[in-house]
């Protein structure tokens, strides 16, 4: 048995982790996976040589690194029984759920912002969506649902960018900056809540560590949809709601584009 350590520099969210999990999950020769995303590092437990698993990491474009390989004679056990999928469903329930809050709020305080951000636990909710059902389910199946779930994102992130575009042209009412506070603030707590429990389930601490708050992608836009919100009060001016949006639909667009990666095997 041989643990090979990759360095997967752009691995900073927990539904990119399970990206990687279903893009490994049909090597017979790999044992177990053990996830570092704070230092952004992945354990593998494999037989025979590492660099068909390097190659098949290359293709979700996170930049993809081996560390080291050496022989080892004990495997990380993660759980994949009943307890994975219960945690699946409790993180992918909490994401769709502030997907349509969000979408809701923004439409009505005309912020970009929010709806980008919707759109981006959105797809946090369709990756984990594919990981339950690449358990158990057929390479097909899955293909055929992660193909159809990114395209529909990108449609999704390319109207948004239209939308951006259309607003800087146009003279469009003042987005209300309370709203996206105190939304945002909400959805901030909301991603916290499934990192924390994403983290408990892998470690027998019952902490999670402070690094993986502030290494997440998903935390990381929703502080800035929160510093938008300021700016637009402070500035007087929507442009910082509309800056944000169109970072935020650039990263949607870059997620679906990994998750058609995924469909292609």
């Amino acid at each position: 048995m041989k643990k090979t350590t990759f360095n997967i520099t752009k691995m900073d969210c927990a539904s990119e982790e399970q990206l990687i999990r279903m893009k490994l999950q049909n090597f017979d020769t790999v044992k177990s996976l053990d996830f570092d995303i704070p230092n952004r590092k992945l354990n593998v437990y494999h037989s025979g040589v590492p660099k068909p698993i390097l190659l098949a990491l290359e293709t979700l474009n996170l930049n993809t690194s081996i560390i080291s390989t050496e022989e080892s004679d004990s495997v990380v056990e993660i759980d994949t029984g009943n307890g994975q999928r219960k945690l699946l469903w409790t993180v992918l329930i909490i994401n769709f759920v502030f997907f349509g809050l969000e979408m809701l709020f923004g439409i009505f305080s005309n912020s970009m912002g929010l709806v980008a951000d919707s759109l981006d636990m959105l797809a946090d909710s369709i990756v984990y969506a594919l990981a339950l059902f690449a358990v158990g389910g057929t390479i097909a199946r899955k293909n055929n649902i992660a193909r159809f779930a990114g395209y529909f994102q990108i449609v999704l992130a390319i109207i948004g960018f239209v939308e951006v575009v259309r607003r800087f042209i146009g003279e469009e009412s003042m987005p209300d900056f309370q709203t996206m506070i105190i939304v945002s603030v909400l959805a901030l707590i909301a991603n916290v809540l499934c990192l924390y429990l994403l983290q408990k389930s892998k470690s027998k601490e019952s902490h999670m560590q402070a690094s993986m708050i502030f290494t997440s992608n998903d935390v990381i836009i929703n502080s800035g949809v929160i510093a938008a919100g300021l700016l637009v009060n402070w500035l007087n001016s929507s442009y910082p709601d509309l800056i944000i949006g169109a970072i935020v639909f650039v990263i949607v667009a870059r997620g679906a584009y990994r998750i058609l990666k995924l469909a292609k095997g």
